[in-house]
């Protein structure tokens, strides 16, 4: 079924032929029509089946002949979900004279002030937070609001905004009085509550098994210490054909050392996460779509509403903790039936969250090891891994062969010896953070016999209070 025989608008139906749409989804397909009907829908589809369009379509094609004033919301849970949005309804309403706006925090209020005061919006895309600060300013209202739409609205109960949608909704005309939308990848029971109070008899088109990931997806699990991690990653990334990844961490910590790690390899590598100003996630998300880097390492903040063309893997540096996190996060690649790999790196002590994932999946991923990766290195060589260095013979491997038949160095060799001992400490993520400093000799108390030093453990020996030291003043 074409585009053409769902009830659009002809200007909507020219913008959707110049972003090359030819065929709608299957939720585009059933949603669009219920829409345009004017009922309250609840739709529930898989990741990257293209939900924006199965919502904002209809959207414009309801408002392009009305009056010029704010009459429908979109509320989302992120920044990024809202400006992905937003750019999709100004793309698909770009020959109507409908105003599109959004409003999210992490940038200044006042230029969205002047925009809902100045310049006036048809549709507006916001963040709950955000939208109630404006309302407390008296910058916008809501009465006329015309449609709801919940996007994401797991998420957002997910993260807390259960209040604040609840607030929203008494500053909206009665449910009688507007059309109400909810979309979402999953309808956990915990939405019950809030499409009571919000919608009348919706009609429910549910296209997302429950915990189901694209079929295009193929996933694989790599079983490897925690210590090993950032070297096993250098392996896959160095050996795989990438066009661009997402690899996702737990803790926005482990998000910027992991990344530090990357560049320092050689890998072209941005972060984001919620500790990020809105410019640099912004800068991060451009520069992966326009290949400055190939890899962004990212918290789950980047699990939803990111929709980046050609990515090509997803690697789970962390194992998530719900399955739930585990399907949004692997439907950043293969998306709107495209393909892709989704990886994961599983540390022992992370086998009972693998568990639940994989009872939620109804199945057992694949168990891999990757050929030549030394998953039994010597301490030395540990130490040399959780500083964020390859072990000299992983280096050697890695290496092209020359016109005299030796190996190429990759520029990746440690710090020169004698400049000091590493001391390595380990964030909540298993992400390792390094620090190299200069210790002095080690000296006794007066009366005592210097002992021997211990044998060393993971590459370094035991450690010794200084009295420049300050976890050592006490004792000194």
């Amino acid at each position: 079924m074409p585009f053409a025989q769902l009830g659009l608008h002809p200007l909507i139906l020219k913008a959707i032929k110049s972003v090359g749409y030819s065929e709608p989804t299957p939720i585009q397909r059933r949603a669009i029509p219920v829409i345009l009907e004017g009922n309250d829908l609840i739709g529930a589809a898989q990741t990257g089946t293209g939900k924006t369009a199965a919502f904002i379509l209809p959207l414009l094609s309801q408002m392009i002949d009305g009056p010029h004033r704010l009459r429908a919301l979109v509320l989302t849970p992120t920044r990024e979900l809202a400006a992905q949005i937003t750019a999709n309804g100004k793309a698909y309403g770009k020959y109507s004279r409908l105003n599109i706006g959004a409003v999210y925090g992490g940038v200044p209020i006042g230029p969205q002030e002047r925009m809902l005061r100045h310049e006036g919006v048809d549709l507006l895309v916001a963040t709950p937070g955000r939208l109630l600060d404006l309302n407390t300013r008296q910058s916008v209202s809501l009465d006329d609001v015309e449609v709801l739409v919940l996007d994401e609205a797991d998420r957002m109960v997910d993260m807390g905004f259960a209040p604040d949608l609840r607030r929203i909704l008494k500053l909206l005309p009665p449910p009688r009085d507007r059309q109400t939308l909810m979309f979402s990848a999953t309808m956990p029971k915990e939405l019950n509550a809030v499409a009571k109070e919000s919608m009348i008899d919706p009609v429910r088109i549910d296209l997302a098994p429950q915990s189901r990931p694209a079929a295009g997806i193929t996933q694989a699990i790599y079983p490897v210490p925690r210590n090993l991690k950032v070297d096993l990653l250098d392996e896959l990334l160095s050996q795989i054909e990438l066009h661009s990844v997402i690899v996702f961490t737990r803790t926005k910590r482990g998000a910027d050392r992991l990344a530090r790690l990357l560049v320092k390899r050689g890998h072209p590598t941005a972060a984001i996460h919620g500790d990020r100003t809105q410019g640099q996630r912004e800068r991060a998300l451009l520069d992966l779509k326009r290949g400055r880097v190939r890899i962004l390492v990212a918290t789950d903040i980047a699990s939803r509403g990111i929709d980046v063309r050609g990515i090509s893997h997803v690697i789970n540096y962390d194992v998530p903790h719900t399955p739930d996190d585990y399907i949004h996060r692997i439907g950043r690649t293969g998306r709107v039936d495209a393909v892709g790999d989704a990886f994961t790196l599983m540390a022992p002590e992370e086998r009972d969250e693998l568990a639940a994932i994989e009872r939620a999946l109804g199945r057992t991923l694949p168990r891999v090891m990757l050929p030549d990766f030394d998953y039994k290195m010597r301490p030395a060589e540990i130490g040399q891994s959780m500083r964020g260095e390859a072990p000299e013979r992983h280096r050697e491997s890695r290496g092209r062969p020359s016109a005299h038949g030796r190996p190429e160095s990759r520029g990746r060799s440690g710090a020169p010896a004698g400049e000091g001992r590493p001391r390595s400490t380990t964030g909540h993520s298993g992400t390792p953070s390094t620090r190299t400093e200069d210790r002095p000799a080690a000296t006794s108390r007066p009366g005592e016999t210097p002992s021997q030093p211990a044998a060393a453990v993971h590459g370094r020996g035991p450690r010794r209070s200084q009295p420049t030291d300050r976890r050592g003043r006490g004792r000194w």
